[in-house]
């Protein structure tokens, strides 16, 4: 979601031909990125990747892009934002065309038509009067009618609550729908919210999650420790994106970094692998904006935590449970 902002077309090939060489295959964006979201720029991490994908083996790879669901800010990329039939079809080819690709192989909601909790939200608040209605069946048939005209294989959600995903499951079940295979939700050090009840839907239903922002952009890196803002650096470029930069989050991010001295390995590591090693992840959505950054997070694979850590962990988290839901 760098590429097209943070990082040039050529930077994007290189990190992209690098991640290969290293065994990586799952490669996710979105129609909205790069980020943060303007008009100028959407679609261009797409652009990016496409101008890459065209001279790869298709088959080897793994990729993901996401339709916007409503926010008014986001009427740039057009004016109806809700999940029907015309805007999805629509939505979908325009991907496809910029990712230079016949067909993803996963295609996500980026977040839900109705109000609900997601990007931080707590306490959720019914409104009585909200105008969603609800259409889960209707938007997993045009789903279903993507993977049968090979436009998509899989289709998954993003920034979903247990409810939602349970009616997605539900409606795919009662109705022989292609059914929901990932959810992509934000999980760290300092957001473990998805082990509260997604983690089990997860486990018992078969759906991964593809963890983001598991280094909390980029907190986890310790970066920004000690009042430090180095030059650009995302918080520096973009400071409303501040959704990790709490003082209960700070507090943690210093106790995690004292654990990691402790253990020898860099903070990167030690939260990469924290993320690694849940029994319900499918993906690490690791993002970099330098190669050096890359190469630190692509080599966290490699890091095993062994049980008295993880104990050691969650002794820290339990001083302020999820700083930055």
């Amino acid at each position: 979601m760098t590429f097209g902002q943070q990082n040039t077309e050529s930077e994007a090939h290189e990190q992209l031909n690098y991640a290969v060489e290293k065994g990586i295959n799952f490669i996710d964006t979105a129609e909205m990125y790069s980020i943060p979201g303007k008009k100028e720029t959407q679609g261009s991490t797409e652009r990016f990747i496409g101008s890459w994908l065209k001279d790869q083996k298709r088959e080897s790879l793994v990729v993901a892009s996401k339709v916007v669901g409503p926010n008014d800010y986001f009427k740039y990329i057009r004016e109806n934002l809700g999940f029907s039939k015309e805007v999805l079809q629509g939505a979908l080819e325009k991907s496809l065309s910029r990712l230079q690709t016949d067909y993803l192989d996963l295609y996500q909601l980026h977040w839900p038509e109705r109000n609900t909790n997601y990007f931080g939200k707590r306490n959720y608040k019914h409104e009585e009067n909200e105008k969603w209605e609800d259409n889960f069946k209707e938007v997993i048939e045009v789903l279903d009618g993507f993977v049968t005209a090979g436009k998509i294989r899989h289709y998954g959600v993003s920034n979903e609550t247990s409810w939602g995903l349970m009616r997605h499951l539900e409606e795919s079940k009662n109705h022989n729908l292609t059914r929901c295979k990932t959810i992509q939700n934000p999980y760290s050090l300092l957001n473990r919210t998805f082990e509260i009840n997604l983690a089990e839907v997860s486990q018992r239903e078969n759906v991964g999650l593809l963890a983001y922002s598991p280094l909390g952009f980029g907190t986890l890196s310790g970066k920004y420790l000690n009042g430090n803002l180095p030059e650009n650096t995302r918080l520096k470029l973009f400071p409303a994106y501040s959704r990790y930069s709490s003082k209960q989050a700070h507090i943690l991010t210093q106790k995690y970094a004292e654990l990691a001295k402790e253990l020898n390995m860099s903070l990167a590591h030690l939260a990469l692998a924290f993320v690694n090693q849940q029994p319900f992840l499918t993906s690490n959505i690791i993002g970099a904006t330098t190669m050096q950054q890359l190469k630190e997070n692509i080599s966290s694979i490699d890091v095993e935590l062994s049980e008295e850590i993880l104990g050691k962990i969650d002794e820290i988290q339990e001083l302020q449970p999820n700083p930055a839901p």
